[in-house]
């Protein structure tokens, strides 16, 4: 039996990874900005060359961000300076030139900002614009979801507030949060409310993993209806992802604990009327006893179905896939393997027949930023090499614009200088 490990986390996060058999792991919550310890086929780049782990010493930098165009076509990037400091950050030109950062107050709170947990910023209309970020609390790995909000198109921003109800301790985290095309704003978390409960009442092996947790606000963040769970048994600190649904409401798809215990992919929509009875996404069969800090992606697509990515150990072979959704989130089709098998911490994005698929890659010297495009739908792709680096580095990113995709990818620290930005962007469809 070959065993492997890597260090996968901010804290001494340790997956150990049996080829032969079902992934068994060890895992503490905590995310890396950085590249990882050599890849193959094997979750997060895990090194198959050693049966000792090469652990990173050195914490890695903040360097995790979230980005959106406004309603006036300027990019915007939100994220925590060298100080720790949240900013924001804007480009009139798609990040050829940047403003000068401008510092946001957020009082006394701490800000996650690594891996998959990290700032986001999103705008409305009539002027709205919210920020929001997990603040890690005292417990381990608890957590509350912080937002801030604008009605001023992000010239100011409120204190920063609570978005859920429940006010425990306990893991409120990963938020993701849209809004959707009726001015709906949409916040959704994991969240451990539920397992607290049942090791209240003595029986915590009866439930496995945590649980997804929803609420709405239709006044851009100023009040939120009651916390909604859309469903149990979710994976512990994977992302969740977003996307409008035809009739203009928001989809989510998020890594979920399938019985017995394979951690794929669920899909449901954010309705108040929907059954809590999730759709199965992806088919993997991918049994871990541990959080792969790998969320999915996932875009609308143009006949009203999805596209999606995803990282997953399929017979053996660990890889990002990329997979078409029906409406409903059923897979559509075969899944593909991305070409490069060191792929990690892909993001997809779609604009009609485009189809952008883009990645980090760590070739055991430097990391690769790398995108899969395709002008059909995703019958096709070509992969085009967009960059590479030696320092640390964040999560690729895309966004679209007027039909265009761009992709977003922060390395180093955060510079002073607004022409030195640390957020490389390169427009990928015509």
């Amino acid at each position: 039996m070959h065993k492997s490990c890597q260090w996968v986390g901010s804290f001494a996060a340790i997956v150990c990874v049996s080829l032969l058999t079902a992934v068994q792991a060890l895992a503490h919550e905590g995310h890396t900005a950085s590249p990882p310890v050599g890849a193959s086929d094997t979750p997060l780049g895990v090194n198959v060359n050693s049966d000792t782990p090469s652990l990173a010493k050195r914490r890695p930098p903040p360097l995790a961000i979230g980005a959106t165009f406004a309603p006036s076509g300027e990019l915007w990037i939100v994220g925590l300076d060298d100080a720790k400091r949240l900013f924001v950050q804007t480009s009139a030109d798609d990040g050829k030139h940047w403003s000068a950062t401008r510092i946001i107050g957020t009082g006394d709170d701490k800000i996650a900002a690594d891996g998959e947990n990290r700032p986001k910023i999103v705008f409305g209309s009539n002027g709205r614009a919210v920020i929001t970020y997990t603040e890690p609390l005292t417990k381990p790995f608890s957590g509350r979801i912080r937002m801030l909000r604008s009605t001023d198109t992000g010239q100011t921003f409120s204190a920063p507030f609570t978005v859920h109800r429940d006010t425990q301790e306990i893991t409120h985290r990963f938020e993701s949060v849209a809004f959707d095309r009726n001015g709906v704003l949409h916040a959704i978390w994991i969240d451990k409310r539920d397992l607290e409960a049942v090791k209240a009442a003595g029986k915590k092996s009866s439930y496995i993993g945590a649980a997804i947790y929803r609420n709405e606000s239709h006044d851009g963040g100023q009040t939120f209806g009651p916390d909604i769970k859309l469903a149990d048994h979710s994976c512990e600190c994977c992302r969740i992802a977003l996307a409008p649904s035809p009739d203009g409401g928001m989809v989510a798809m998020w890594r979920h604990v399938f019985a017995p215990n394979e951690r794929d992919h669920a899909f449901a929509p954010l309705r108040t009327d929907a059954n809590h009875l999730p759709t199965r996404a992806t088919f993997d069969h991918w049994a871990i006893d541990a959080c792969p800090h790998h969320g999915p992606g996932l875009s609308a697509a143009e006949d009203g179905g999805y596209h999606a990515v995803w990282f997953g150990i399929r017979d053996s072979l660990g890889r990002v896939r990329y997979g078409q959704l029906n409406a409903d989130g059923s897979p559509r089709g075969e899944a593909l393997a991305l070409p490069d098998e060191r792929a990690e911490h892909a993001s997809v994005e779609s604009a009609g027949k485009n189809v952008v698929i883009a990645w980090r890659s760590f070739d055991g010297k430097a990391t690769n930023w790398r995108a899969w495009i395709s002008d059909n739908g995703g019958q096709q792709f070509t992969q085009r090499e967009l960059g590479q680096t030696a320092d640390d580095n964040d999560h690729p990113l895309l966004l679209k614009r007027d039909g265009k995709i761009f992709a977003l990818w922060r390395t180093g620290l955060q510079p002073t200088s607004p022409t030195k930005q640390g957020v490389r962007v390169e427009q990928v469809t015509p």
